[in-house]
């Protein structure tokens, strides 16, 4: 088997110790002289003191939440100590991604960061391959020109849920979902006003499909809960016995108090350091890397 190495940044510190417990190489970056991540003035410190001893593969494991701007001046730091030392292959593993949405030019004036970052990584720092879950950018066609890998936590989340609800049935909330989960969005509407405020009308179909079911809905990530709060409303109103909510990744607390407050169970990953997390991907993880 491939020699594989796991640097875990900071956020990701909680997947990274769930590896070395099933016989991967960890090593866990070093803090300042005060034992520290931070030096006073708020800026990032990190170190790997025996990076040139590391054989085989190294494979940074970055989740881009709760913390996204501090995340990727770490995540840079030791891509850099990296791409000047002896340790080769390179690669890269997102939890999550951070500034995902961020995917497409939407406005004039704006710039794709997701593309950016990924470009980065790859003709910059010279990482051979970049490792996602769920990524939100994922069916976008520019991903094709980079050698991006998304694997879905969507099969754990449905696994977890249908043991505890076997006859649940399981929707996208938009078209986004539908694109990344590949499950069928019918009778159902979407407008966004804003990123805090989402309307959602259905018709007969939808009616037709929910009624009487306990429904899940699956989504990528929960934020403010501005899509799974209209959508779990309608599916009540539609005459749905129960929604449940499954969700890759948890990146504000606000929206999943709010998921949390409505759904009748929330199954969601540990991508993000959360305490609400009841989905472990350490094995996800595992079986990707290793193949």
């Amino acid at each position: 088997m491939e020699k594989v190495n796991i640097i875990p940044t900071s956020q990701a510190e909680h997947i990274g110790k769930r590896l070395a417990k099933k016989g991967l190489k960890v090593i866990f970056p070093e803090k300042n002289k005060e034992g520290k991540r931070y030096f006073p003035d708020g800026e990032v410190y990190t170190r790997i003191s025996e990076i040139d001893k590391l054989k085989g593969k190294t494979i940074i494991l970055y989740s881009g939440a709760p913390n996204p701007n501090d995340g990727l001046v770490e995540l840079e730091m030791l891509l850099e100590i990296l791409r000047k030392s002896k340790a080769k292959p390179i690669e890269v593993f997102f939890t999550y991604f951070s500034y995902g949405k961020q995917d497409n030019i939407f406005e004039e004036g704006e710039t794709n960061a997701a593309e950016n970052l990924v470009k980065k990584l790859v003709r910059y720092y010279n990482a051979k391959r970049v490792y996602t879950i769920d990524a939100h950018f994922f069916g976008r066609g520019w991903v094709k020109k980079y050698p991006v890998i998304n694997v879905s936590a969507v099969d754990l989340l449905i696994r977890a849920a249908l043991n505890d609800y076997p006859e649940a049935i399981f929707l996208p909330p938009d078209i986004g979902s539908e694109r990344r989960t590949g499950l069928k969005l019918k009778g159902l509407k979407k407008k966004r006003i804003d990123s805090y405020l989402v309307k959602i009308k259905s018709n007969e179909e939808f009616k037709t499909i929910v009624k009487g079911k306990v429904v899940g809905v699956i989504d990528d990530m929960v934020e403010t809960g501005a899509t799974l709060v209209p959508f779990y409303k309608e599916c009540k109103k539609c005459g749905a016995k129960e929604v449940i909510a499954l969700v890759t990744h948890g990146v504000l607390l606000e929206g999943i108090e709010r998921i949390k407050s409505k759904y009748s169970k929330l199954y969601l990953t540990n991508t993000i350091d959360r305490k609400e997390a009841n989905v472990d991907i350490s094995d996800l993880i595992l079986k990707t890397i290793l193949g």
